[in-house]
């Protein structure tokens, strides 16, 4: 029986998201023979569903205190090599033109597939081999590099980067290939939990907020001292949106969240006592419309009997702290099937900031998600996918 032939080739990277495709085209471009596998049958999922498929590409403000990590420091070398700018020269380059919608976040005018194309027809020009439908079965090292067992056939390289993602949303390909990966190489991986994800609750909980699932309000959620301003949606299994996925990234089981319902206003029991004055025969549902949707105004209301003029300073000191400092513990998240990104990874102390190779490995490097680096909704952790794939491949 003939063995079969052996594919040889500078860099393999396994992966076809965004920090494998950044890497593949960056190499190639340095005159790197490449060679990206990708399991699925067709490279950049998540790129595709970014946005509602719009795709939110990056945010102008991508600094390393919008990541967490056990290194906080980590992520620094990275993002000030390669800004948010520079992707957008290569999306300049193409003629693909985009917008901020808010807080720095910006999205592609012609949608997310134009963004997968503008990575493939790069990696393309450069001769970097983007391959789909082909699982690696296993990884081998010795002097002569990494010799990698796929579906296609055995391949070696000199340097190998895994590029293949963390355990968010499953359904669309996910595993812990890397995180295997690292431990076969003798790599600390710091445990991945669900990040970017909404919370659930017990039923107690439930039973306040199921009723008003679709409603969405504008809060300041907090977790400690770090706290979002932005949207939080009622599900019927909690509660979502924007601002509940950031502060997610930062909870812990058991953490209570404290959320602020009007969070532009700085003196609300005023404001109540205000209303007490000028409509004393105003139901409190009535009042608190003015500033929350009905239907949420109506469910804080139940709780208080009477008409704005029978509310004493302590009641209506008791209204605004249920507005203002609502404490609520969730039970657990919607898991890795919801989450957006996976928190932890490969531990940031077994990879060179710089390079994002192994300390201890020579020639393998982990970029993008699984690496223990979680950004920010709103572009981060594709601007993280951007600035670690191309630092690698200067190393390649």
């Amino acid at each position: 029986m003939v063995d079969e032939a052996l594919e040889n080739v500078d860099v393999v990277i396994v992966g076809g998201g965004a920090a494998g495709l950044m890497c593949a085209l960056t190499a190639g471009g340095r005159g790197r023979s490449v060679l990206l596998v990708e399991h699925n049958k067709k490279p950049g999922a998540k790129i595709l569903i970014s946005g509602g498929g719009r795709c939110n590409f990056t945010n102008q403000d991508a600094v390393a205190s919008a990541y967490i990590s056990n290194n906080p420091h980590f992520a620094k070398s990275a993002l000030s090599r390669y800004t948010p700018w520079d992707f957008m020269d290569i999306l300049a380059r193409h003629d693909v033109t985009w917008h901020e919608k808010t807080l720095g976040q910006l999205f592609c005018d012609q949608g997310a597939k134009r963004i997968l194309e503008v990575l493939l027809d790069e990696c393309k020009s450069v001769g970097a081999e983007v391959r789909c439908g082909v699982s690696v079965k296993s990884v081998t090292y010795g002097a002569d590099g990494y010799t990698l067992a796929t579906t296609a056939g055995p391949v070696r390289a000199n340097k190998l980067v895994i590029a293949s993602g963390g355990l968010s949303i499953p359904k669309m390909g996910a595993t812990g290939f890397a995180y295997d990966i690292a431990g076969q190489f003798g790599l600390t991986v710091n445990t991945p939990i669900p990040a970017l994800v909404p919370f659930t609750f017990s039923d107690a909980d439930l039973a306040f907020m199921k009723p008003l699932a679709g409603v969405a309000a504008m809060s300041r959620v907090s977790i400690g001292k770090t706290e979002f301003r932005e949207s939080l949606l009622f599900t019927h299994r909690g509660l979502s949106g924007p601002a509940i996925l950031q502060i997610s990234s930062y909870w812990d089981e058991g953490v209570p969240v404290l959320i602020n319902l009007l969070p532009d206003d700085a003196d609300v029991v005023g404001w109540l006592k205000d209303m007490r004055e000028a409509r004393p025969k105003a139901a409190l549902k009535t009042v608190l419309t003015e500033k929350l949707p009905a239907r949420l105004a109506d469910a804080i209301a139940e709780s208080w009997v009477g008409t704005m003029g029978s509310f004493s300073n302590a009641a209506l000191e008791d209204v605004a702290k249920r507005l203002t400092a609502w404490e609520v513990t969730p039970s657990g998240t919607e898991g890795f099937a919801k989450a957006e990104v996976t928190r932890g990874g490969v531990s940031t102390d077994e990879l060179s900031s710089k390079t994002l190779e192994a300390k201890t490995q020579p020639g393998l490097y982990f970029i993008g998600e699984c690496v223990d680096v979680t950004g920010w909704l709103g572009g981060y952790n594709f601007q993280w996918a951007w600035a670690s794939g191309w630092a690698a491949a200067q190393y390649l």
